[in-house]
C-alpha cells in the first residue's frame, strides 16, 4: 500500500505561505514597552506621544506633551498617514485594547518605530507617574 504525500505537501505549503505573510507583515514596527520603557521613551525630545482614546478620556488625563487622535476619528487612517514615517512614536490609550488597533493601523500606513505602552494610561496611573489633566 502506498502512501501519498500530497497531504503533507500541502500542509508544508501552508505552513511556509503562513510564515512567508508573517514575515511581510509589518516587520516587528510595533514594541510593547512597560511603563518603564516608556517613561525612559519620554526623554527623547523626537519621540511623539499618541494617545488614541477620546478628547474627553484625554481631558481627564493625558502623559505630558502627548497629541491627541482619537481612534474612533473616522478620519483616525488618514491622520496617521499624515505623520512623518521616520518618526518614533509612543502610543497608548486607557488598557491597551484600542492602542493595539491603532498601532496596527500606522504600521500598516508606514510607520516603523512604534511603542504601545502595555496597560495604557491604567498602568501608567498605577505606577505613579504623572498625568496632565486638561
Amino acid at each position: 500500500m502506498q502512501i501519498s504525500r500530497r497531504p503533507a505537501l500541502a500542509a508544508l505549503a501552508v505552513t511556509l505561505t503562513v510564515a512567508a505573510l508573517a514575515g511581510c507583515s509589518g516587520g516587528g514596527a510595533v514594541t510593547d514597552v512597560d511603563v518603564e520603557d516608556a517613561a525612559a521613551l519620554l526623554e527623547d525630545p523626537d519621540v511623539t506621544v499618541v494617545d488614541v482614546r477620546t478628547p474627553a478620556e484625554f481631558a481627564e488625563g493625558h502623559l505630558d506633551g502627548a497629541v491627541n487622535i482619537d481612534l474612533s476619528d473616522p478620519a483616525f487612517a488618514d491622520l496617521v498617514a499624515d505623520l512623518p514615517q521616520d518618526g518614533t512614536y509612543l502610543v497608548y490609550c486607557r488598557t491597551d485594547n484600542r492602542s493595539g488597533t491603532a498601532t496596527d493601523l500606522m504600521a500598516e500606513a508606514g510607520l516603523t518605530d512604534i511603542h504601545d505602552l502595555d496597560g495604557g494610561v491604567v498602568a501608567w496611573a498605577e505606577a505613579g507617574m504623572p498625568l496632565v489633566v486638561g
